[in-house]
């Protein structure tokens, strides 16, 4: 991947606009995640229901923690499991807008264990959207040759990758110790709440 794309995908991102990019499950669908106006083009693009929360992702803990309040638990549990394919539901601090955590107090963060997607974060400087790159209810995208036209189309960027592994992140409440959403790692992840 070049610089030059990265560099473009990343001034996409602060210019609010929407940038495709790989991760180690599946393709994303970035904008600046603080911004509301550009959260609201995700859901567009995606045609998602307002009332369903979307994730940020960082380029590390130390980053997301500027945007979250977390307990120790939730820190020891982050320092184990991310980079990683775990998306951990943390308390937002008022730097997060309602738009992505649909009016909750939680919000879901990933530190994503893929070299482009964390340069992009880098670059990006700011926290990017972490949802799958496609229309609701379709398949999640592999490879950008099955990303659905309408993501396509809405895109600015598309950055390419290859070929991502596909299994979509779990997604834990570490303070209530729930899996919400049983993904990679899920049964480590269970064993460690239940021993913590």
């Amino acid at each position: 991947m070049s610089s030059s794309s990265l560099e473009r995908a990343a001034t996409a991102i602060r210019s609010g606009e929407l940038v495709v990019y790989p991760t180690e499950t599946v393709y994303g669908l970035a904008a600046d995640a603080l911004d509301a106006a550009a959260v609201e083009r995700v859901y567009d693009a995606k045609e998602r229901n307002r009332s369903n929360p979307v994730s940020l992702a960082v380029p590390s803990v130390p980053a997301a923690l500027e945007h979250v309040r977390t307990t120790t638990r939730e820190r020891e549990f982050m320092a184990t499991f991310l980079p990683g394919p775990v998306t951990v539901l943390c308390q937002r601090r008022e730097s997060v807008p309602d738009e992505l955590t649909a009016g909750a107090d939680r919000v879901g963060v990933r530190v994503p264990d893929h070299r482009l997607a964390l340069a992009l974060c880098e670059k990006a400087e700011t926290p990017i959207t972490s949802t799958s790159a496609n229309v609701s209810g379709r398949s999640s995208a592999r490879r950008v040759a099955d990303l659905d036209p309408e993501i396509r189309d809405r895109a600015a960027v598309v950055l390419d990758g290859g070929e991502t592994a596909g299994t979509e992140s779990t997604v834990v409440n570490v303070s209530t110790g729930e899996i919400h959403r049983r993904g990679a790692m899920a049964g480590e992840i269970e064993q460690w709440l239940e021993t913590r």
